[in-house]
């Protein structure tokens, strides 16, 4: 099993908990198509509650033989992105990334550059932001027999000082998964829980306590069953009584559609619920 990158320590249970529930928004489409070329376009498109739309065009190429991955986007607040991807070109391992920003309205630029580095018991990644700071963001975990331990750290050039630091350990087999997270500055603390019960139910809970703010834990539990080959259900609840429900269901080869809904119990009688739907076309 190979070693997660800093910020997929505990992604197991933080896809349980948050992926999949669409009542985040109104209203998503999201279509994806695929050359002979090697070029992927992806179109998507949101509706909010309070009733904003907003849309992204994405096109992809990616030349398998040298490792290079293009991707052009372009959104609905004009704003034009460009990333390049060279993979396992300059050493095994190694992914490097290129990222530029443009908004013709304001001309305002923005251009990072990225590391990434991968071995069986390591995983290392680097993030620079070139014209903000300019500033750094590294982290890295490291692995064995299941046990992992990572931290990450950012750093102001321009102050010449420490912004932020984290740090995480986790355990991961291959039937559940357990980890404990302090981020800012070691000031808010998670824990984590994934289980795959069986072939059909997954469980999994999140605990969260931030040590600024008080006693209050914060609780998120899960739980996903697969209902069949080409649907699930989902739901949530937290500490708070907001509770989520979530169905997913493969309509056709390439058609998905996802209905979702949140309710807080605690205040029935208002108009706090929220439900939302979303359509993924993939051919």
């Amino acid at each position: 099993m190979s070693v997660p990158a800093f910020a997929d320590i505990a992604k197991s249970s933080n896809d349980l908990l948050n992926k999949d529930f669409y009542h985040l928004s109104k209203a998503a489409l999201e279509v994806k198509s695929n050359t002979p070329n090697n070029v992927a376009f992806k179109v998507t498109g949101k509706s909010t509650h309070e009733g904003a739309t907003s849309g992204l065009l994405e096109a992809k190429y990616t030349d398998k033989p040298t490792g290079l991955t293009l991707t052009q986007s372009w959104n609905t607040a004009n704003a034009l992105d460009t990333k390049i991807e060279l993979k396992d070109a300059i050493a095994k391992g190694l992914k490097a990334e290129v990222l530029g920003s443009f908004l013709p309205a304001t001309q305002a630029k923005g251009a990072k550059f990225n590391l990434h580095f991968q071995q069986a018991n390591f995983h290392g990644r680097a993030f620079f932001d070139l014209l903000k700071g300019p500033t750094a963001n590294v982290d890295a975990v490291i692995g064995q027999d299941g046990f992992l331990a990572g931290a990450a750290a950012g750093y102001d050039v321009q102050k010449a000082a420490i912004t932020n630091y984290s740090a995480a350990i986790g355990y991961t087999a291959p039937q559940y998964t357990a980890s404990i997270t302090a981020a800012n500055n070691l000031s808010v603390f998670s824990a984590s829980y994934y289980h795959k019960v069986n072939s059909q139910v997954e469980a999994g809970a999140k605990a969260t306590w931030d040590s600024k703010s008080g006693n209050q834990v914060g609780l998120e539990v899960a739980s996903k069953y697969r209902l069949d080959p080409v649907s699930f259900a989902k739901v949530k609840i937290n500490d708070r009584g907001v509770a989520a429900l979530a169905y997913n269901v493969l309509l056709r080869p390439g058609v998905t559609l996802g209905l979702g809904a949140s309710l807080d119990t605690q205040k029935l009688d208002q108009a706090t619920h929220k439900i939302g739907a979303s359509f993924t076309f993939d051919s």
